[in-house]
């Protein structure tokens, strides 16, 4: 393949990656919204462990840097919380 030609795929990928985050994001207003209901913090340090474990465990087993990935899961972690923030009315985003 060519430079030009994984450029693309790379950028293919990169596409991907965003529907997946908005997919995820799609998830969490929906959790937004049952927690709000049933009087539930949007805060979860449980839930949260459990996913940045998650995560670490599956990137070691694709063999990518589970401390990069667990980065990158804190900021959408982050995403989701302020999503079901902004659901109750807490966000502060428009």
């Amino acid at each position: 393949m060519s430079l030009e030609e994984l450029r693309n795929t790379v950028a293919l990928v990169d596409r991907e990656i965003i529907a997946l985050i908005a997919r995820r994001q799609e998830s969490a207003r929906e959790i937004g919204v049952i927690k709000h209901r049933e009087g539930l913090p949007i805060h979860d340090p449980g839930q949260r462990e459990a996913v940045l474990e998650r995560v670490l465990d599956t990137a070691v087993e694709q063999g990518i840097d589970p401390v990069a990935v667990q980065r990158i899961f804190t900021i959408l972690i982050g995403m989701s919380e302020e999503t079901q923030r902004e659901y109750t009315g807490e966000g502060n985003l428009p």
